[in-house]
């Protein structure tokens, strides 16, 4: 059996659940947003009750092809409204405590308990997500595929491979000095080898598929595809997108976003589908947390409950959980409240497809909703 793949999209900075999955038949909806709302003409519905964002055309031509699962009010227990806990708790699956390991490195490290497969998850964009992060698990930080490469700006090979050698002679001589330097002779020699097998990647790849070149997210999104085609080992592949903070100018900011991300989505589901590739892949597009119900004028402020989308040939479409109340009763603090954990998701991800133990990764047994085939 094939080793199963999995693309994960964070839209960061909060995005409008109301307004990406929209209750347009719903008064409160309607009484709630009197500014920041999506008119019921504009609006792509899916039932007579819920409908999707203008932009999304391209997530409802899957869906109407049972290959998206959207997952109703996901969340957590006593919701955090800062950005940066916010994240953190939904990288390290952790809502009580400050968590040390994110729930992909976690994944990581049970996949490849030798810590032995250098390229097992590649991270599109600066940084490292803390989803990603466990000691010893190894990850590749990618900006740029097309360029990446260690002192690829050496443009004389004889110099570039003296100037290699002498760093890995550098990482070599720290074995057996200490935990420490073990660590960093050890990542320093996996960051060395994991670009020497990405960079092969591209001339290996070859598509009709044109994705936009406009936006970073379409630029990841091809990545993923040029990384997961060449099946080079990688198992994760990472990416996000944002700020969806729209305070301000709601609709147009976010808006603008989403059509960045339904483009890359679409265009890398085509572009796996015709490599015959499409089966062993899913993506997991995640925000950590949704907008405000009653909009401030111009924009919404942060909220809680949001929604959450698995996309694949391997998903069973359809919607999953329920949409939570608008009725201001029902409202936690003036937000939506969730009624989905989104540890139940991780579960069903990290045990029915990555093939790992989820509850030393959450830290307990979640109940699946049965997004998976």
């Amino acid at each position: 059996m094939k080793d199963k793949k999995l693309v994960v999209i964070q839209l960061s900075g909060g995005n409008d659940y109301l307004n990406c999955v929209i209750p347009y038949n719903n008064s409160n909806y309607i009484d709630n947003r009197p500014n920041v709302r999506i008119n019921e003409n504009e609006v792509i519905p899916i039932d007579s009750n819920i409908g999707l964002n203008p932009v999304m055309q391209p997530m409802k031509d899957l869906y109407d092809q049972n290959k998206v699962a959207i997952l109703h009010g996901v969340g957590y227990p006593v919701p955090n409204r800062s950005h940066f806990r916010s994240m953190d708790i939904w990288h390290t699956a952790e809502p009580t405590k400050v968590g040390t390991e994110g729930w992909l490195g976690n994944a990581i490290n049970q996949m490849y308990p030798k810590h032995d497969n250098v390229v097992a998850a590649v991270n599109f964009g600066a940084g490292l997500p803390r989803a990603l992060v466990a000691h010893g698990a190894p990850v590749a930080a990618v900006t740029d595929l097309d360029s990446y490469g260690f002192l690829n700006h050496i443009n004389e090979e004889n110099n570039r491979l003296d100037a290699l050698s002498a760093f890995k002679d550098m990482y070599a001589q720290a074995i057996g000095t200490g935990p420490v330097m073990d660590y960093l002779r050890q990542t320093g020699l996996d960051a060395l080898k994991g670009a020497d097998i990405l960079s092969t990647v591209t001339s290996e790849y070859s598509s009709d598929i044109e994705y936009s070149m406009d936006n970073s997210f379409s630029k990841a999104m091809k990545g993923a595809a040029q990384v997961l085609q060449a099946d080079i080992g990688t198992r994760i592949c990472y990416t996000q997108h944002g700020s969806f903070d729209a305070h301000t100018n709601g609709i147009a900011l976010q808006e603008g976003l989403l059509k960045h991300v339904m483009g890359g989505i679409r265009d890398f589901y085509d572009d796996m589908k015709a490599a015959n590739k499409s089966d062993d892949v899913i993506m997991f597009v995640f925000s950590e947390f949704g907008r405000r119900v009653k909009d401030n004028g111009n924009g919404t402020d942060h909220g809680s409950g949001g929604v959450a989308f698995v996309i694949g040939d391997s998903v069973k479409g359809g919607q999953y959980s329920e949409y939570p109340s608008l009725k201001y009763e029902d409202l936690l603090e003036g937000d939506l409240r969730f009624n989905l954990d989104f540890r139940s998701v991780y579960s069903e991800i990290l045990e029915d497809w990555l093939g790992v133990d989820a509850i030393p990764v959450v830290k307990g047994a979640y109940e699946k909703v049965g997004f998976l085939t």
